[in-house]
């Protein structure tokens, strides 16, 4: 990938009015514009301590430790297991444990004051946006973590015991300055219990997802449901993820490449169309766009819908809710038909939950250990059991006590070995998100039709490539 501007020498006016500009933050009163000091990159000031093999970042013991976690699907215990890691290894350090869901209102002001936490989990609705932070040069290079022995083997460096695409989804330019910790699976989520009851066959292809959608609906059942006030766009994964599957690797790289005429590729009109023929057979469950996703989950899982189209921590958001014997399980999207570029078990995962260390942290090599103790066998396996699902670390749910959704995800991850894709143009590019978002409810709410919707996100994409005050990305 082309690395991007540097803008290391920006002042805090310049990087609140970046954070307004991008739609992320109220611009507050003249008090706060003024003020100016240096909010560039570097770990000027941050503690060390001495290097050794039990301490190979240079932890200084003793400092405390600033953590901020998005308290969000996945919860906060696995986080508070991981601080008890970091306490057992340095038992003189004061851990300060935060969790939120307002991660960009309630951390965007320490960021702009050059007073951030030491290690933040950037995620969920109301994160800062990763380019936002990229692009100001917010946060500190991973290399020396990735370059650091693992915990399980001095002999193996952390970055060999990731899984693949964890570096990549983190990496802009030349450097890794996110590590997603959440090997994300995104598929059609059904109840296992209630297909065999009703001999619904699982599709693989469009034609199959359409046929089983008509005998469910004559069932008195919604096909799917979705969340439209603030998750409509999960559905973007079924008419993208099967266009991608259809077409190859090819469509995605088009994408993200801002390409002229890339949401216009064969494949991709025509599963968009097809998301159409949905919406006009009343295969979207009636309500939906005036629900949040956890409403709209908790329609599926009472049985009003049969698909919910979502990422793999379904299962840990729905905890308490499913009802006992509901069997959350994964499918793959389907197919276009079955000569697709890719094969029917290919899936979309998406390394996700980005934990950063700010680079003007206090504690930045805390920080960095910090994730180095995450990615251990014993942090990614309790993270496996606590949320029902798969962690950034290789092996990590070989151990783990499994649920039917991480048992399906499981199975899935193996029956799809190295056919797996995702997209990155809306990490690289914040402002495809909301447009993203609105024209996905546009369409599935019927307002407006497949070719208005993919001449939307054309345009989206030639706006941004246009722009030269954007910093480019390439696959």
């Amino acid at each position: 990938m082309n690395p991007p501007r540097r803008s290391s020498d920006l002042d805090r006016r310049q990087f609140l009015q970046r954070l307004a500009a991008a739609g992320l933050l109220a611009v507050p009163g003249a008090g706060v514009l003024s003020a100016c000091a240096t909010a560039g990159g570097g770990a000027t000031g941050a503690v060390e301590g001495e290097r050794s093999a039990q301490n190979p970042l240079g932890v200084a013991v003793d400092a405390p430790l600033d953590v901020v976690i998005f308290k969000g699907g996945y919860g906060d215990e696995y986080a508070l297991f991981h601080q008890s890691l970091y306490e057992r290894q340095y038992p003189g350090a004061q851990i300060s444990h935060t969790a939120t869901t307002q991660i960009a209102q309630e951390m965007q002001p320490r960021f702009v004051a050059g007073n951030p936490p030491d290690v933040l989990d950037d995620s969920g609705a109301q994160k800062i946006e990763y380019a936002t932070l990229v692009n100001e040069d917010q946060l500190a290079d991973l290399a020396p973590l990735l370059d650091a022995p693992s915990v399980d083997d001095p002999n193996v460096p952390v970055r060999d015991t990731l899984l693949p695409g964890v570096i990549e989804s983190g990496t802009f330019g030349d450097r890794c300055l996110m590590l997603n910790y959440v090997y994300e699976t995104f598929a059609v989520w059904y109840s296992k219990p209630l297909f065999e009851q009703n001999g619904w066959q699982v599709p693989t292809t469009w034609d199959e997802m359409m046929a089983v959608c008509e005998q469910i609906k004559a069932a008195g059942i919604s096909p799917f449901a979705y969340g439209g006030t603030n998750a409509g766009d999960y559905l973007i994964d079924l008419n993208l993820g099967a266009a991608i599957k259809q077409g190859g690797l090819d469509v995605v790289r088009n994408i993200d490449n801002l390409e002229p005429g890339a949401w216009k590729q064969d494949t991709v009109v025509a599963a968009t169309q097809g998301i159409e023929e949905m919406v006009r057979k009343g295969y979207f469950m009636p309500g939906s766009e005036a629900l949040k996703h956890t409403e709209a989950q908790t329609a599926w899982v009472q049985g009003q819908a049969a698909f919910y189209v979502s990422g793999s921590w379904l299962e840990n958001e729905m905890k308490g809710i499913a009802p006992e014997g509901f069997t959350m399980t994964a499918a793959p999207v389907p197919l276009l038909d079955s000569g697709g570029a890719m094969p029917a078990t290919a899936l979309r995962t998406q390394p996700a939950e980005a934990f950063v260390v700010p680079a003007r942290a206090k504690n930045v090599n805390g920080g960095l250990e910090y994730v180095r103790l995450m990615l251990s066998k014993e942090g990614a396996a309790e993270f496996a059991e606590l949320t029902a699902s798969v962690p950034a670390t290789r092996g990590a749910t070989a151990s783990a006590q499994k649920t039917p959704a991480l048992e399906s995800v499981s199975a899935a991850l193996d029956a799809a070995g190295d056919d797996v894709f995702s997209w990155k143009f809306r990490i690289w590019y914040a402002p495809f998100s909301q447009v993203l978002k609105t024209e996905t409810t546009n369409l599935l709410a019927g307002r407006i039709n497949a070719d208005t919707y993919l001449s939307t996100l054309q345009a989206e994409s030639d706006r941004i490539a246009a722009d030269d005050s954007i910093p480019k990305y390439q696959r």
